[in-house]
């Protein structure tokens, strides 16, 4: 199960089908992996709150996850994207908001999956399956013209 929950109405706002691409894009990224996930949709500040209390970064980012213990399964985590930094992204990187936001998405449900991106090899496996995956969906490679790290996720 996916739920997501739209905390910062701007989502609404600018992407009126934002809970759907969530869905279809943590639903592709699980595959056939069972399990349960939440996402939310919040804004910059509460996102800055997050990374600063749980990464020491004080300074809001695209997107967090935050993978769950195993003894909590079938709960795989909790994904949270920040709409103010994701559409600025989208914006600067010449995406539609869907695609930027199916992309961190799949990002982020890949790290609740245990992938990383921490040493070079693991990065491209990562954005290999990222990009697999986002094919699936009918969108581009998100890394083709984008120099941009995705993040804290």
């Amino acid at each position: 199960m996916i739920e997501v929950e739209v905390e910062d109405p701007d989502w609404a706002t600018s992407l009126p089908t934002a809970a759907a691409v969530v869905q279809r894009a943590a639903q592709a990224a699980l595959g056939a992996v069972e399990g349960d996930v939440v996402v939310l949709l919040t804004d910059d500040t509460g996102i800055r709150d997050l990374n600063a209390r749980f990464r020491d970064r004080d300074r809001p980012t695209n997107v967090l996850s935050f993978p769950a213990a195993e003894s909590a399964m079938p709960h795989l985590g909790d994904l949270v994207l920040a709409h103010g930094v994701c559409v600025d992204e989208a914006k600067a990187q010449g995406k539609s908001l869907s695609h930027h936001l199916s992309h961190l998405v799949v990002h982020g449900v890949l790290h609740l999956l245990g992938r990383d991106h921490e040493i070079d090899e693991e990065a491209e496996e990562m954005e290999d399956e990222e990009r697999s995956i986002l094919a699936s969906l009918g969108i581009a490679d998100p890394y083709e013209t984008n120099d941009h790290p995705l993040g804290e996720a």
